[in-house]
């Protein structure tokens, strides 16, 4: 077998399909495109955006223009006017608040947004509530709201009221059972830092540090001379005479001490004889 010989597999390779070759191979006359049309033509696709000819979807929509503002803040609006609408139908009446004492001046219409969604003049609580100064006002008002114009608050004060803003934090507090504890840890650090803070006018108090000690420079020992390295071979006859030189003193040694052993040997029995014979010498003389 040859490289010219190889054959797919029967049925794994599809001939391509060949249109336009006569009626009997079915593809042919129309080659499948159908009778006349856009479509029939040799170059006639069409662009996926095409509806037909009616306005197009992106040519229908609006264009986004500008930003939305994702910090902004949805206010529920209330006017002085429909506050005052609501006193003067009694919807809204005043009253002493529970607990509290008893005073002859009467006391101030609450205003919340509670009470406001009660009245039905806010749909939820879920948005702030700000108070706007369109229309007049008469009857004094404590009002409790997120924020408040300027005009509504003038309005309000003129006419014996008072205003009080809801704060929001902006960032995380202590809670409620902590907050008289670090009180006390924080007027303690301060009583603390006070103390350590030296007076007004007072000298400040400076700690003399003890003067370095001067270096003194070590001796340097001298360096030995350095000796040639000898051979091993020479090394190991060095060693071997000075080995024999010290056999050879200790031998001498060794006769030395024997030789004046056996003098002392020799000498020992005329030194004993010498004291029992007299000298005539040492003989007294007669008179």
């Amino acid at each position: 077998m040859k490289l010219h010989d190889l054959r797919p597999a029967p049925g794994a390779h599809k001939k391509k399909t060949r249109v336009g070759r006569g009626i009997a191979a079915g593809k042919g006359k129309t080659a499948g495109r159908g009778t006349k049309g856009q479509k029939a033509r040799a170059g006639g696709n069409i662009p996926a955006w095409f509806e037909g000819g009616q306005t197009p979807l992106h040519q229908r929509i609006p264009k986004l223009r500008g930003f939305k503002n994702p910090f902004k803040l949805d206010y529920e609006i209330v006017n002085i006017g429909e506050i005052a609408r609501l006193v003067e139908l009694g919807i809204l009446e005043a009253g002493d608040m529970p607990g509290a004492k008893k005073s002859k001046a009467a006391a101030p219409i609450t205003v919340n947004q509670e009470i406001l969604r009660a009245a039905g003049l806010v749909r939820t609580l879920s948005k702030p509530l700000k108070v706007l100064g369109n229309g007049d006002l008469s009857t004094a008002l404590f009002v409790v709201a997120d924020a408040v114009s300027g005009s509504a608050r003038a309005k309000i004060e003129a006419a014996g009221g008072s205003v009080s803003i809801l704060e929001v934090p902006s960032g995380p507090r202590a809670a409620l059972g902590l907050a008289a504890e670090l009180a006390e840890t924080d007027a303690a650090e301060a009583a603390v830092s006070t103390e350590a803070a030296p007076a007004e006018g007072a000298a400040p108090i400076v700690h003399a540090t003890p003067a370095p000690e001067p270096l003194v420079a070590e001796p340097v020992a001298a360096a030995r001379p350095k000796t040639a390295r000898k051979p091993k071979a020479a090394a190991a006859s060095d060693s071997d005479a000075s080995a024999a030189a010290e056999t050879d003193a200790d031998a001498a040694s060794d006769s030395d001490a024997s030789a004046a052993a056996e003098t002392d040997a020799d000498a020992g029995p005329a030194d004993a004889a010498a004291p029992d014979e007299a000298d005539p010498a040492d003989a007294p003389t007669g008179a």
